[in-house]
């Protein structure tokens, strides 16, 4: 079977067995901020293996993207030179939410690896968790293997805990044994880490609570957790010993191998085939998720896996970009299972090729600078923090490349001196990662879901609604009462207010009791189906209990909506101008504004942003009436509606269409395209790379925005005394009279200076042997100076000139020195002495130089005293 196969074959069996299939979430963790990527099947469903959600379906299967290359769970340094390290990988899994247990979840791997799979039973081996009896039992009798075939492992490898405390349990694995021609020991011996019995599947039997004094009590509704990593499967199941050797890889390191002229199997290169096929992987996967590199976070690791593949091409002998074009053999081998993919291929591949660009710039250079650092450091040695630093802050290089790089010659890093050359940058490169991006929701608000229920949220069809307050919280604590001036939140079973989701803002308006006005400043949603109501009380007293009406702010409601819909046109009129590769990146849909990001590589062409403009508003004169329907997720992609990779949608999803458009969008948009009115762009401009920006205004603030802008038009027109119509003309008349009337001004400015040059050339001192010329000029242009003291210099034929033009606020200095005089004086160091004493500063070379200053009180003494000056200057 091929690796594809192998996947569906997995998630059929278990959707035979009652499993709903939920589709792999993001690399980017929701809601966790423990994790930096998603790296296990379970990630997705931890809110509910701790009892703060309610799960949808008994039980579910999946394949989940996952990733180790960053913070605890770092598998990077391993990658390419072991049989089954990666960075990405693919975790099958079956999942029972307090369903079923041990028995059902021995008894269906069993048959799905033995049956299904046709693994014999002589090369499987299963380990249970010393202590678990019930799970030996159940291996033992159910499934009938021989005792020497269930081995009992004492160490916490084989007992799974989420975290210090709360659900853990014992595990169960099944492992597959090479044979005795390959290295290796079984599991928990002391050979256990070679390569002949190899992992294939983990069962976690969640049946405890573990409290904070180390007492396990046991869970009401045990849960099962496991995962099988698709990679060793394809591996086992296609007789290889070796992940790479698998079709999930060899097609990708032949198509690099093609790309840089080596041989597959050279053994010289094998490595360096491996990282790339591996790199490549995670590189497309966390860019399609919305991960783009960068100095830090996330997307530090993005760049420093990139880094890696990129050193290995250049083993290759590839100084070019390459790593973009081998993108399409990934998409030809995972795309059909992860439409993401194809969806982001154009971005992936320019996100690509601009940072192999951009790294291309230095790797030679810092190639050769580590080159020439270690030529003399034996093997067993270590490179200088300073070098490391040099490498990472000038060159581009990450630590572990430059590791990487000198593991073979046995050279270690001085990490410490490292660190204190990093003292001063570690703040903004600081590469440990210190938050999810996507806030944890507050327990409180978990507990309070569980003790309410969701709220019924009526705001697509009512902006006022008649509610009971649930609760009340102030500074996070719950409370009986708000009092008059107190911040606080409300919950409620019902409200028309919309929590902000899906870049559309929350909410504002007031909730009213018979004793009590509390004003709504915003409204969130701390979870998907929780509405929570955020203000201050500027009136009486509002109690838990009170029975309340909530009403909406219509006119801020109706500004978002027509903003709200208008996002939707404005994302069909960029896919039509632009291209099918055109796809939502984020967006935020207020009241007096639209922002909409969206992935394309170069900026817009003023006739492309024009044509967008002229789209949109061509559709809401349609006046196309909006049309909302729920369906699943699939059969919403199905029947072509566009949905946000990465984004988690629940069973059921509101189809919004209007007009050309059809989205999955659970925000609120007018009845018809023509309540928005018009469409007005602002700018566009870049986010990042790959991801361009929209600004615009719809409706009335498009309406003001036009109409101020053609106040502006009017009054200028008036000034002109000309038809608004005919205002570019007449700037462009004014233009041109401007340029003549400069012209005119310059050449009497020539005259000007020509006439005063006998006048000043009279005005001359000799100091010493030189003529000095040192005066204040007045009725010329700043540039004209400069001119003079060319033609003083010239009708001098020998001295220095200091020339002095007072303005209202500041005076302009030009100096000259001919050029037979300027190894005795410098016209710089002339101007550098006046400028000072008139509070400014001046400079330039030793014949000509220019400054100014502010103390135009002081130019009469500053001028007098340049004869003295230039007396000490020559002594």
């Amino acid at each position: 079977m091929t690796g594809n196969e192998i996947r569906q074959r997995f998630i059929d069996f278990f959707r035979k067995h009652g499993h709903t299939e939920v589709r792999s979430s993001s690399l980017i963790p929701q809601h966790d901020p423990t994790l930096l990527f998603t790296n296990a099947g379970m990630n997705q469903f931890k809110g509910i293996f701790l009892g703060e959600e309610t799960p949808a379906w008994p039980r579910a299967v999946s394949s989940q993207k996952c990733l180790r290359a960053g913070g605890k769970h770092n598998d990077l340094e391993n990658v390419g030179r072991t049989a089954r390290h990666h960075t990405f990988f693919e975790m099958l899994g079956n999942f029972s939410f307090g369903d079923y247990f041990k028995e059902d979840a021995i008894t269906l791997a069993w048959e799905l690896v033995t049956e299904g799979f046709g693994l014999p039973l002589e090369s499987l081996l299963v380990t249970v968790y010393a202590e678990d009896q019930q799970a030996y039992d159940i291996w033992r009798k159910r499934v009938g293997l021989p005792e020497e075939k269930i081995l009992r492992i004492a160490s916490t490898d084989n007992f799974w805990s989420m975290g210090p405390t709360g659900p853990c349990g014992p595990c169960s694995e099944i492992f597959y044994d090479h044979g005795p021609e390959v290295p290796g020991g079984p599991p928990g011996s002391e050979h256990a880490e070679g390569d002949r019995f190899m992992e294939l599947w983990n069962l976690v039997f969640m049946q405890y609570d573990r409290m904070e004094n180390g007492e396990l009590r046991p869970l009401p509704k045990p849960c099962i957790d496991t995962g099988a990593g698709l990679e060793r499967l394809a591996a086992v199941l296609q007789g290889r010993r070796n992940n790479y050797d698998s079709d999930l890889f060899l097609p990708l390191i032949q198509a690099v191998a093609r790309q840089t002229g080596v041989f597959t199997h050279d053994p010289e290169h094998v490595v360096s085939l491996r990282v790339i096929a591996d790199h490549l992987r995670a590189v497309t996967f966390l860019i399609a998720d919305g991960v783009l590199p960068s100095n830090e976070g996330r997307g530090y690791v993005l760049r420093r896996i990139m880094r890696r593949a990129m050193r290995h091409g250049r083993l290759l002998g590839m100084d070019e970009p390459f790593l973009h074009l081998l993108v399409p053999d990934l998409i030809r081998l995972m795309g059909g299972y992860f439409p993401e993919l194809e969806a982001q291929r154009a971005v992936g591949m320019k996100v690509i090729e601009n940072e192999e660009k951009r790294f291309a710039s230095t790797l030679g250079g810092g190639l050769k600078h580590l080159e020439d650092a270690v030529r003399m450091i034996p093997g067993g040695g270590t490179l200088d923090g300073g070098t490391v630093f040099s490498l990472y802050d000038t060159y581009g290089f990450p630590v572990d490349l430059t590791a990487d790089i000198l593991r073979d010659r046995d050279i270690q890093l001085d990490m410490e001196g490292f660190e204190r050359h990093m003292a001063e940058q570690r703040a903004r490169a600081r590469a440990s990662w210190v938050g999810s991006g996507d806030e944890r929701v507050a327990v409180v608000f978990h507990e309070l879901r569980e003790r309410f229920g969701a709220t019924d949220f009526l705001g697509y069809a009512m902006e006022t609604v008649q509610a009971g307050v649930l609760t009340l919280l102030h500074d996070g604590v719950e409370v009986s009462s708000l009092a008059e001036g107190a911040e606080g939140v409300v919950l409620v079973n019902q409200t028309p207010f919309y929590g902000e989701s899906g870049g559309q803002v929350g909410d504002i308006g007031i909730i009213q009791s018979a004793s009590g006005r509390f004003v709504v400043q915003d409204t969130r949603r701390p979870l998907p189906d929780l509405v929570s109501h955020h203000g201050k009380m500027v009136h009486g007293t509002l109690h838990a209990g009170d029975a309340v009406t909530m009403t909406v702010d219509a006119p801020a409601r109706m500004a978002i909506r027509r903003h709200h819909t208008a996002t939707h046109y404005l994302h069909h009129a960029l896919r039509q101008v632009l291209g099918s590769h055109v796809k939502q990146a984020g967006s935020h849909v207020a009241a007096d504004r639209l922002r909409f990001d969206f992935s394309h590589y170069q900026a817009l062409e003023p006739r492309e942003l024009e044509r967008v403009e002229e789209m949109v508003n061509e559709g809401l004169l349609a006046n196309d009436l909006q049309e909302t329907t729920v369906m699943t997720p699939d059969e919403a992609v199905a029947a072509g509606a566009m949905a946000l990779f990465g984004e988690k949608y629940g069973a059921e999803v509101r189809v919004v269409r209007v007009g050309p458009t059809m989205e999955l969008c659970g925000g609120t948009h007018v009845r018809r395209s023509g309540d928005i009115g018009l469409l007005r762009i602002l700018a566009e401009s870049a986010v990042s790379a790959g991801v361009r920006r929209i600004e615009a205004v719809a409706g009335e603030v498009a309406r003001l925005s036009f109409q101020k802008d053609w106040q502006v038009l009017k009054s200028g027109a008036a000034l002109l005394k000309l038809p608004p119509a005919q205002v570019e003309e007449g700037i462009r008349k004014l233009q041109g009279r401007q340029k003549e009337l400069e012209r005119e001004l310059a050449r009497l400015q020539s005259s000007l200076s020509g006439s005063m040059v006998d006048t000043l050339v009279a005005a001359a001192v000799k100091v010493g042997a030189i003529s000095l010329v040192c005066q204040k000029v007045e009725g010329l242009e700043p540039g004209a100076l400069r001119e003079l003291v060319d033609r003083l210099k010239d009708r001098l034929g020998s001295g220095v000139i200091l020339l002095a033009l007072p303005q209202s606020d500041k005076v302009s200095l030009v100096a000259g020195v001919t050029r037979d005089l300027t190894r005795q004086v410098a016209a710089g160091d002339l101007m550098r002495h006046a400028a000072e004493k008139l509070g400014g500063k001046g400079g330039g070379r030793p014949d000509m130089a220019q400054g100014g200053g502010t103390r135009i009180d002081l130019l009469p003494e500053v001028l007098a005293g340049v004869p003295d000056w230039l007396k000490e200057k020559l002594a």
